[in-house]
């Protein structure tokens, strides 16, 4: 069991070492105006300076119909896994010297040493 701990440890450094940008976590929460006492939605960060690394790939259609608009780009953020990243958020992730925000997409895929997001390019607050 050792054996698998130690395993575990080196795949997650190893997967650290490609952690090349910072991203920034944004909820909705009620916040509570000091001089009005009106609560209203505001965006607040929760989570800031998370290592993390942003990959792109680019998936042409099953049905190659020859048009650039067909093809499917996939935006994955890979981070820790113990962070907890609600649905509904939006992450501000800095890399390679450029700043862009995304919503998370889909459910995360967690492992023992990181886990893997999948983003779109961010739309609003639903």
């Amino acid at each position: 069991m050792d054996a698998i701990r130690q395993a575990q440890k080196k795949h997650r450094a190893a997967i650290e070492q490609t952690y090349d940008g910072t991203c920034e976590i944004y909820e909705q929460k009620p916040v509570k105006d000091p001089d009005t006492k009106v609560t209203s939605q505001k965006e607040v960060s929760v989570q800031a300076e998370i290592p993390c690394h942003l990959s792109f790939s680019s998936t042409p259609p099953a049905a190659a119909s020859g048009t650039a608009t067909d093809v499917v780009e996939t935006i994955k953020l890979f981070l820790a896994p113990e962070l907890i990243i609600p649905p509904g958020s939006r992450i501000e992730v800095s890399q390679q010297g450029r700043t862009e925000s995304y919503g998370q997409s889909g459910k995360a895929a967690v492992y023992s040493s990181h886990q893997e997001i999948l983003l779109e390019l961010w739309r609003g607050y639903a």
